[in-house]
């Protein structure tokens, strides 16, 4: 029996065809390995959006090459999105890897793999697939992919480079995958892909997200649905108004708005003036929810002035939840040609402002759930202290509530806590 295992890098949406892939390979008879040393088979997946990313899976690569030494018949193959985009300099300068495939749907991995032909690049992405089997993770939440591939073209931005245009699954697909994760015990599922504003605009001939979202929502069970990556320039009322009316969709609303000055944003290549946006987010906050946004610092051309109106928009706004990052060159993007670089030093500076300047907005919103009931999905129990989140937090990127119970509490429920305290990021309560 072959034995493989897999190493997940990037982001969520890799978590989902790496859970489909794991399954493809146990569904025919392979076993999973938690030793990798004993594998017949390592697969990274990897990320090939940021360099920092790239630098991660190039040290992951040699990580797992060193291996070998205990294992001569180890094969360490690279698959995914950076193999996507160097697939020619990685079989030039990587040959110390055993495979190399690029961005295709994990069932064409696995055929690859079990033919052992090792090596595969599409001319064009291929990588939204039907979901015939996956592994279901240990934790309470599964993400389920519902598309990939972008054709929004912002100017920082390389991934549609190398994911292609966009690609939907059938509607009647992600609800089969629902329904599983559902009935094996999943209480958050959590919808991503490039931008689920682009859902169904290739197979429906028009935004089909609301349409996705009554489907999943009408099947039967006690769990949430969370929404992430929504294009702030292609974000409707029809969608807000159908998230905010779903009785299982959590109002989370995640829009990257990268930044708060007019000339910045239409140098990025968004549609949206600060003052459409801030018509969108007054839309969104007439009821009750939470806007998560990332902001870019440090793009070409942004002077101090601009980084004011940066902190401005922010203090205007007082977003609940925020991802700041400073602003990284891609090859073959136009901002990749724009004159008035800054200096690293001086986007690390803005990079740091900017963070105290959200911990203090943030400092002061959390203190507004003292006194509240929360539902919380539990997932970890440490030293009498359970740890869960609430509606406002997505998992590994956002807070937590932390709170104790006299009775035992079933990890990976849902359950109703009072909040007593708050901190910058994250609460405390009692379940009642």
């Amino acid at each position: 029996m072959h034995k493989f295992h897999i190493v997940t890098l990037g982001c969520p949406k890799n978590e989902a065809d790496m859970d489909v892939l794991r399954g493809i390979f146990e569904s025919n008879g392979y076993k999973y390995s938690q030793d990798p040393v004993k594998s017949d088979y390592i697969i990274i997946d990897t990320c090939g959006f940021i360099d920092s990313a790239k630098a991660e899976s190039i040290d992951t690569f040699f990580e797992y090459l060193e291996l070998k030494k205990d294992n001569r018949n180890l094969k360490v193959i690279a698959i995914g999105c950076l193999v996507q985009r160097y697939f020619d300099d990685f079989i030039k300068d990587l040959v110390e890897l055993d495979g190399l495939i690029g961005v295709v749907p994990p069932q064409e991995v696995f055929r690859v793999i079990d033919s052992g032909e090792y090596y595969l690049k599409p001319d064009t992405p291929m990588d939204v697939y039907s979901c015939t089997s996956r592994y279901v993770p240990k934790t309470a939440y599964a993400y389920i992919k519902i598309g990939d591939g972008c054709s929004r073209r912002c100017n920082f931005c390389s991934i549609p480079n190398f994911k292609g245009e966009p690609m939907s699954r059938e509607i009647e697909d992600i609800c089969h995958e629902a329904e599983f994760l559902i009935k094996s015990g999943k209480k958050e599922l959590i919808l991503v892909s490039q931008d689920n504003t682009l859902y169904g605009v290739d197979i429906y001939k028009k935004q089909a997200l609301t349409e996705l979202l009554k489907a999943i929502d009408s099947i039967s069970g006690d769990f949430i649905i969370r929404v992430m990556y929504l294009h702030p320039d292609y974000l409707t009322d029809e969608i807000i108004d159908c998230m905010q009316s779903l009785e299982k969709v959590v109002n989370y609303f995640d829009i990257p708005m990268q930044h708060g000055s007019d000339r910045m944003l239409k140098l990025m290549g968004r549609a949206k003036s600060t003052a459409a946006l801030e018509k969108m987010i007054a839309k969104i906050r007439m009821k009750p929810s939470v806007i998560r946004t990332s902001i870019i610092v440090g793009f070409p051309g942004e002077t101090d002035e601009e980084f004011q109106q940066l902190k401005e928009f922010l203090n205007r706004n007082e977003f609940d939840r925020l991802g700041a990052f400073a602003y990284s060159e891609e090859e073959g993007t136009p901002a990749a040609q724009m004159g008035g670089k800054v200096d690293e030093v001086q986007k690390q500076e803005r990079l740091d402002e900017l963070m105290e300047l959200q911990k203090d907005i943030s400092y002061d919103i959390m203190k507004k759930y003292v006194g509240r009931k929360l539902r919380v999905l539990v997932e970890e129990y440490e030293d009498g202290v359970y740890i869960g989140r609430a509606f406002m937090d997505a998992p590994d990127i956002d807070g937590s509530v932390f709170f104790k119970s006299s009775r035992e509490i079933t990890l990976g429920s849902l359950v109703e806590v009072i909040i007593k305290e708050s901190y910058e990021y994250d609460l405390e309560g009692e379940v009642i």
